[in-house]
């Protein structure tokens, strides 16, 4: 739907503060880098990383769910999931076919990997960052598809850190570098319209019926 006029009468029922709200949050959003996570076995860590990449302005987030089927834990997301768009995916398969054919890279995120360091990773192509089950890590098919790998560097006698910790760590920096780049990251008018519409939606507990009152007065 992108009936501006409509947009506006929705629009009216809100807040000062929450049309701002959503204004400045819009501004920061972006599709330009997403995430994926794949059969997270920890209903929390997949929460947690909805969590971080609605702070980090991350707007779809992955979910392979080919062994490990689990709700999102609204507690631990902290109503997230509201404005974070997910993609769930049965197969790892088809989420890679699916993020290839938008024009994502791979990025296959591991300790062990004989890839770049993260304060060397190159953000001049748009990437999915994939993460891996707790303990087994990404599987065969994502590592022989990933177009590059990519690690954080770790000091300590610890050599991994839990995904949602890792998923943190990388989007805050892989978006800061972003956000100072010349790069055209953020969302084009039509996706801030779209999500104008969604948010609104979700915000609005009469929504359908307010709708339905314009379309009556026009």
């Amino acid at each position: 739907m992108s009936d501006l006029k409509l947009l506006e009468y929705l629009e009216s029922y809100l807040t000062e503060n929450r049309k701002q709200r959503f204004k400045t949050v819009l501004a920061q959003r972006t599709k330009y880098f997403t995430v994926a996570t794949e059969d997270v076995y920890q209903l929390h860590n997949t929460s947690a990383v909805i969590r971080s990449c609605d702070v980090f302005g991350i707007q779809e987030v992955n979910i392979v769910e080919e062994i490990n089927s689990k709700r999102i834990d609204r507690e631990i997301a902290m109503g997230a999931q509201k404005w974070v768009d997910l993609n769930r995916y049965h197969t790892t398969k088809s989420c890679i076919e699916d993020l290839k054919s938008k024009g994502y890279q791979i990025v296959a995120t591991s300790p062990h990997a004989k890839g770049c360091d993260l304060i060397d990773f190159d953000i001049s192509k748009r990437s999915c960052f994939f993460f891996g089950r707790e303990t087994e890590g990404l599987s065969e098919r994502v590592l022989e598809e990933a177009d590059c790998f990519l690690k954080i560097p770790m000091v300590g006698f610890t050599e991994s850190l839990n995904i949602s910790v890792s998923a943190a760590i990388i989007l805050q920096h892989v978006t800061s570098k972003l956000r100072q780049s010349d790069i055209k990251w953020q969302l084009t008018d039509e996706e801030l319209i779209e999500k104008r519409f969604d948010w609104i939606r979700k915000t609005l507990k009469d929504y359908n019926a307010i709708v339905e009152r314009y379309m009556l007065q026009r």
